[in-house]
């Protein structure tokens, strides 16, 4: 089936694009003056961008939604008999957050940027709207997570449920000066059609993200238990190079993939101009396993999310959390940016 087949048999229509009226937007400035976003179609040219495309360091994702914040809450040590209601679990996965982001440990010298979900951004840490926290006190860049979920299995792929409320979502992400966007796919076979449609589903929001201002991270996950894993991501790097090539002048995404079985698959995507940055997720693997198969990848770094709360728990005392996320940023840290040697 061609890749429009999919979507079209999914109900899933490729986003229509944004005008070019919305694609200029005044300049954003943050309470204290400083430049945040300069807003040309797909140009975001700041201190922000300066600080994703080159520095040192990885991301934190953090934006864990209603279908996996219970998994998150148990590895936390939160069960389900501690909440009645959604709320109640929004609320108690935020205060895990919460302690995340107001640790000593999690600040901007090795954290670029954390991905939020849209509770997280919508709430405060510290008194403080938590996008404007982690930039004005973190020196961390905030994304945000607009995807809402995947579709049944077609052809080999998940592509994304339509985000039938992108723009007000945008408009309320800009408002909260965020700098950019995450959406998830998965990928659990070397289907070439499918892996198309998932792509092309991506790009087709990608436009209409980089003209509300903001940047696409890009995330069509290959499964690392698909069984053609390393066939899937090279139809996945050719479909990508193809949208890439196309985008408007002065456009950029970025890319989040799955650690490659081949070091250096996306390497020429990492060094197109284009492309803002290449990271990584764990996708599954432990932070141990994800670190030793980042190292030796030096075209990416790391976006983790399970891997970075490995190991924290309500119950550890201020200093023992505080030490725990320390050892697993570092980790995570050292794997993004001392690459093996010959790598």
């Amino acid at each position: 089936m061609a890749a429009a087949g999919v979507a079209a048999a999914l109900g899933l229509a490729a986003p229509a694009p944004a005008s070019a009226t919305a694609a200029r937007r005044p300049v954003i400035t943050s309470g204290a003056g400083t430049p945040r976003l300069v807003q040309e179609y797909g140009r975001v040219n700041t201190t922000q961008s300066e600080k994703v495309r080159t520095g040192r360091g990885f991301f934190a994702a953090l934006d864990q939604s209603g279908g996996s914040t219970p998994k998150a809450l148990a590895e936390y040590g939160i069960g389900r008999d501690r909440y009645g209601s959604d709320a109640e679990m929004f609320d108690l996965v935020h205060a895990m957050r919460t302690r995340v982001l107001s640790s000593p440990a999690f600040d901007g010298s090795r954290v670029l940027a954390a991905i939020l979900f849209e509770q997280t951004m919508e709430r405060d840490v510290n008194g403080v709207p938590t996008a404007r926290y982690l930039w004005d006190d973190k020196n961390v860049v905030p994304f945000l997570k607009v995807d809402k979920g995947l579709a049944p299995e077609q052809a080999g792929v998940r592509l994304m449920k339509p985000i039938d409320t992108l723009d007000d979502l945008l408009e309320r992400a800009r408002r909260q000066h965020v700098f950019g966007t995450k959406m998830r796919s998965v990928i659990n076979d070397a289907d070439e059609a499918g892996i198309s449609a998932i792509v092309d589903q991506q790009f087709g929001y990608a436009s209409r993200i980089l003209a509300a201002g903001l940047v696409p991270i890009i995330e069509p996950e290959v499964s690392i238990s698909s069984p053609h894993k390393e066939q899937a991501e090279t139809l996945l790097r050719d479909a990508i190079t193809r949208h890439v090539e196309t985008l408007p002048e002065g456009a950029t995404v970025m890319l989040k993939i799955t650690i490659p079985t081949r070091p250096g698959l996306y390497g020429d995507l990492a060094s197109d101009p284009r492309v803002l940055r290449v990271v990584a997720l764990s996708g599954g693997y432990s932070r141990d396993d994800a670190c030793a198969r980042l190292a030796r990848d030096r075209t990416l770094i790391a976006s983790f999310s399970r891997a970075l709360l490995e190991g924290l728990a309500e119950n550890q005392t201020d200093g023992q959390f505080n030490a725990q996320l320390e050892s697993s940023i570092e980790q995570i840290y050292q794997a993004s940016v001392h690459k093996q040697p010959g790598s």
